[in-house]
């Protein structure tokens, strides 16, 4: 067993002394089309995000804190990252670094990973072909679809009818945010036992807790419905439909939503670890919740969706869904999601995205309407994210395109008396948040008890070094302050003072 520090120094060296840097030959459509890059083009990007991660964040007149990838990894205690990356239409490159466990062979563009959420949006692709071929439907009561198992009735929104697109957004007002998954050998529920929350089930019963239609709330258990919706409509299992009406169409051929992993896909698999550096139990935990959570798959096959999303729009390829169904899912509603995945931008520059976090692995992927880029990154650690999304604002940085590149705020000075008024605790949906003042210096503490310094923008706007979130103070007509907006991306959660 190794404790976290020795796990930690074994992880440095494994990457410093091991880290592979595995190439994928260009793409020719790429170097073919209208504007494309060359290749001189090509590597300095791919220089310019090896050479310098950028946090999240950056303040106005400090200096820029450049990290190599190599050694963020080495710092975040990831053994294994894969980028794939679409420009002018095409994958322009592909690589993959570090080693698929310590001490094992390098990472290629071929190696495995669990896609975690990213596998939402891709079944989102399956389960709206069904749609498109009217064996369900978009806005009927999902009941309807729904054979040896009902959405029971709510107490909390009497009569309450959830719809397909309902579960799609993420507004049908169902319960569990996300799915543990089981440890290998451990016993593994029937859907219908994780449906219920019975026993070997390690999630609450997925419920409807609050009225649907009215507010946005993630839920994988949402997504849980809809899987056990299709497997009524298709009568066949899930993995199977999803790769003959998704995953073969679309070009996904290192792609599956099989949990467990099949033993003959187990040869090029990166390892799960957490965030100490430490090997996930057992290996990859397995998901049966498989449209939320059990897609086995590699950046460039992400990238393929990507592709697939931008000709189906265009009209130029649409192996799976219409140009017209397409565009719908990709039309934002409450909190800014579409059907199945997370939409925004302007007018002339929308985008799509979703980010992915199994047991052991997370990622990331961002991607334009019409602009013919967007970008999959892969890890194989708990916190893997957080590189994830250094890499895209790098990627975004090296493109120059105008999202998903640090955020700049300028840092003002606010008395400390300020900070006082501001401290206490906000009650949102979602749960708790608590500001404490100490000092000169506000800290925002989490419902886990973590705590992170936030810093003035303005006398009521603060902000984190951390990630892309900001606070913003609002007081009522008699000056009291009253709550707090928690805004993210196109997300924001407002926070009653208690």
């Amino acid at each position: 067993m190794y404790t976290a520090l020795g796990a930690g120094v074994c992880v440095k060296r494994a990457i410093l002394l091991a880290l592979a840097v595995i190439p994928v030959a260009m793409n020719l459509d790429a170097q073919n089309a209208k504007g494309a890059s060359t290749q001189k083009d090509v590597e300095a990007r791919i220089q310019a995000v090896e050479s310098c991660l950028l946090p999240p964040v950056l303040v106005e007149g400090e200096p820029k804190p450049c990290t190599p990838l190599l050694k963020r990894m080495a710092e975040l205690h990831v053994t294994a990252v894969s980028i794939a990356v679409v420009h002018n239409g095409a994958i322009e490159w592909a690589r993959g670094y570090g080693v698929r466990q310590i001490g094992g062979e390098p990472v290629n563009t071929e190696t495995l990973f669990q896609a975690g959420s990213i596998s939402k949006p891709v079944a989102a692709l399956g389960t709206l072909h069904l749609v498109e071929q009217g064996k369900l439907s978009l806005d009927s009561d999902i009941n309807a679809s729904l054979t040896s198992w009902k959405v029971p009735p709510s107490a909390a929104a009497p009569g309450a009818v959830v719809t397909l697109r309902e579960l799609l957004t993420h507004t049908a007002g169902m319960t569990v945010h996300g799915f543990p998954g089981y440890e290998a050998g451990a016993p593994v529920p029937t859907l219908v036992q994780v449906l219920n929350g019975e026993k070997p089930a390690n999630t609450d019963p997925i419920r409807v807790d609050s009225v649907p239609g009215k507010t946005w709330r993630y839920s994988g258990g949402g997504f849980t419905v809809m899987q056990q919706a299709v497997l009524g409509v298709v009568k066949e299992p899930y993995p199977k439909f999803l790769h003959d009406t998704v995953l073969a169409p679309i070009g996904m051929t290192h792609s599956t939503y099989e949990q467990p992993l099949p033993q003959a896909m187990t040869g090029n698999v990166a390892t799960p670890y957490e965030a100490d550096g430490t090997p996930v139990k057992g290996g990859p935990h397995t998901y049966p919740e498989m449209a939320a959570a059990g897609l086995w798959t590699t950046p460039s096959d992400i990238c393929r969706y990507i592709l697939e999303v931008e000709n189906s729009l265009a009209g130029k390829a649409n192996h799976v869904l219409s140009p017209a169904m397409t565009r719908q899912m990709l039309t934002p509603g409450i909190g800014g999601w579409g059907l199945g995945v997370e939409v925004g931008g302007s007018a002339t520059n929308l985008w799509f995205t979703h980010g992915g976090v199994n047991e052991g692995y997370e990622s990331d992927f961002f991607a334009y309407d019409n602009h013919g880029d967007g970008v999959a990154v892969m890890t194989n650690a708990q916190g893997g994210g957080r590189l994830a999304g250094e890499v895209v604002s790098a990627i975004a940085e090296a493109y120059n395109w105008p999202d998903r590149r640090p955020v700049v705020h300028t840092l003002v000075k606010v008395d400390p008396a300020l900070l006082a008024r501001y401290a206490g605790t906000y009650k949102a949906s979602e749960g708790t948040i608590t500001f404490l003042a100490e000092g000169n210096q506000l800290i925002v503490q989490f419902s886990n008890g973590t705590k992170i310094p936030v810093f003035p923008e303005s006398q009521t706007k603060f902000f984190l070094k951390v990630a892309t979130a900001e606070y913003e103070f609002v007081t009522d007509d008699k000056g009291q302050v009253s709550s707090v907006l928690m805004h993210q991306g196109t997300l924001t959660i407002k926070g009653i003072r208690q």
